[in-house]
This record gives C-alpha cells, structure tokens and sequence, in this order.
C-alpha cells in the first residue's frame, strides 16, 4: 500500500511541471490521481459480484465530489504559497479557518459515502472504502505538510 502511496504523490506533485496554466495543473494532477488511486481502491475494497455496480457508481460520485474539494484545498496551498513571506495575523486566520472548513468538509463527504455505500453493499464493503480513504489522503496530507514552511515571526 505504501508503494501505491508514493506512486500516487510522486505524480501529484510532479504534474505541476507539465501544465502550462494553474486551471490546466489541477485538472492534470487529480486525472492522474484519481486513475492510480482507483487502482490501490480497486485492489483493497471487495464487493461481491452483485454489490459492484453499485459501488462503483457511489464511488465515481464520491471522487467527483472530493474532486471539487481538493481543488478548493490546491488553491489554499497557493493562496499559502504566495502569501507566506509577508502573512499578516488576519491572512493567518482567514487561511487556517478555511483549512479547518475543508478538513471538516472532506469527514462529511466519507461518511456520507461511507453511509450511501453500506445502504447498497455492507458493513464490510464500506468499512473498506472509509479505511482505503482515510489511508490514502492521511499520506497524502502527510506528504503535503512536510513542504509547507511553519510560519515564524
């Protein structure tokens, strides 16, 4: 699972290189995680036969709406990036409560998932999915984290 991890952070955070506009960088960055990350959940959660398509359906929904969010969370990294040098306190604030409201958004969004998917499979297939989730943007994050310079006076 590590190895797919790194996998898929290594091409987010290289896609920057190939894009020509910021628009052009997060449509390339999440089309290319999203095939890889399809891939370790293809390889981790297991629905029967008769559950598939329903999964499948919740899941290509789930990613639509998480989509939308990270590239809400793509823009507060810039945000951070071109602000950084000289943030004032309200900047500070403004940023970390919005990060607050994202974070806070993508919990809604797995559990309302982690719901619809247990209604049309089980407890276990969802359970699955909630776990491959968590796992994945839990290193995603990490690894993001380690580039963002703390904020000093």
């Amino acid at each position: 699972m590590k190895k797919y991890l790194l996998i898929i952070v290594a091409s987010f955070f290289t896609s920057f290189a190939f894009a020509q506009s910021y628009s052009e960088e997060v449509d390339l960055m999440q089309a290319a995680f999203g095939m890889a990350k399809k891939d370790i959940v293809s390889a981790f959660v297991q629905p029967s036969a008769s559950q598939g398509e329903a999964f499948w359906t919740l899941y290509d929904q789930y990613e639509t709406e998480r989509k939308a969010l990270g590239k809400e969370r793509i823009a507060l990294l810039e945000q951070y990036a071109q602000q950084y040098e000289k943030l004032t306190s309200e900047q500070a604030d403004a940023w970390t409560t919005k990060a607050i409201a994202l974070q806070k958004n993508t919990d809604k969004l797995i559990s309302k998932y982690y719901k619809k998917i247990k209604a049309a499979s089980d407890g276990l297939v969802a359970t699955q999915f909630y776990q491959v989730e968590y796992y994945v943007l839990t290193g995603i994050r990490i690894e993001v984290l380690e580039g963002i310079p703390f904020i000093r006076k």
